[in-house]
């Protein structure tokens, strides 16, 4: 089956200067009371549809992806961050994948994207690390990010996530083979360059106020969210706790999932609680934008995307 297609027109949230000559918006606006959030697109990550779901038959996994038009053998995923101002701090969630990776050539764009939305790197105040997968991490590890960040920004990492990369176990993923060192490789540079500006975390932090990261492990140890509540209003940044076939089907194991029972529990926790509270939902690796509602669906669940307001 052919992928569906379809043109689509430029749209462009009011964020900063712009000038990218990109044809399709790749940021997207939301205020959460008094809280502004974007998200972002890093890119496309290229992988094999076989990862979105290592414990079902391949006739099952083929029904899913010809119901949505996709092609059976690779998938394109979605890789966003997220951008968050609260006050007087400005927060960055995750910094995409940055370069290095010759099989990941559609991706790696954040730092371009936020230079296009008129985001000065200096004006980051902390950042949050949802876990250190190279998709997570690897924005922060090209060369020169660093000495355009500030000197005392804060990087929020859970302390169990950055004890797991001191010693990684595989053992339970379902992987690429070139992927696992280079997971290893990218965590081991951001330590090594950024090791001042961790603060480590053991459950909970407050960023700032309003917006709060909280552990919740399976799809790694120390895998974390992030909630941003202001005036009742809430949107929970997910991070990989949620994929596109997760909605649908919530039990299906991740192949990049290190601890994939727990992971499935996590995801249907944190659907459950999105569905019972009415709260947005947004995603590291949910088709952009990525930010939307979730509703209950017998034992799974729907995905209700913003209406995008131009």
């Amino acid at each position: 089956m052919k992928n569906a297609t379809r043109n689509v027109l430029p749209v462009t949230a009011n964020v900063g200067k712009e000038g990218s000559g990109e044809l399709v918006s790749s940021r997207y606006a939301v205020r959460v009371g008094e809280i502004d959030v974007v998200l972002i697109s890093d890119g496309i990550l290229p992988l094999p549809t076989s990862t979105m779901s290592t414990n079902v038959s391949d006739g099952d996994r083929n029904e899913w992806f010809d119901s949505r038009f996709l092609q059976r053998d690779m998938f394109d995923w979605a890789l966003n961050i997220a951008l968050v101002k609260s006050g007087q701090r400005l927060i960055l969630i995750d910094s995409g994948v940055g370069d290095g990776f010759e099989y990941f050539t559609r991706a790696g764009r954040s730092v371009m994207r936020l230079e296009t939305a008129g985001i000065d790197l200096a004006a980051i105040t902390d950042i949050v690390i949802t876990h250190m997968h190279m998709d997570h991490v690897g924005g922060l590890n090209v060369d020169g990010v660093k000495a355009r960040l500030r000197p005392d920004v804060r990087i929020h990492v859970a302390a169990a996530e950055v004890e797991f990369w001191k010693n990684p176990d595989f053992s339970k993923t379902v992987m690429p083979a070139a992927v696992p060192p280079a997971l290893r490789k990218a965590a081991a540079t951001f330590v090594e360059l950024y090791g001042r500006q961790i603060v480590q975390f053991d459950q909970t932090v407050e960023v700032a106020t309003g917006v709060s990261a909280r552990v919740t492990g399976g799809h790694t140890p120390g895998h974390c969210v992030v909630d941003v509540v202001s005036n009742g209003e809430k949107l929970t940044f997910v991070g990989d706790a949620i994929f596109e076939v997760g909605f649908d089907n919530p039990k299906w194991q991740n192949g990049f999932e290190h601890e994939p029972e727990v992971a499935a529990d996590v995801r249907i926790a944190l659907l459950n609680e999105a569905a019972e509270s009415g709260a947005l939902l947004a995603a590291a690796h949910v088709a952009f934008p990525s930010i939307g509602h979730v509703a209950k669906n017998g034992e799974s669940f729907r995905f209700v995307p913003v209406q995008w307001d131009y």
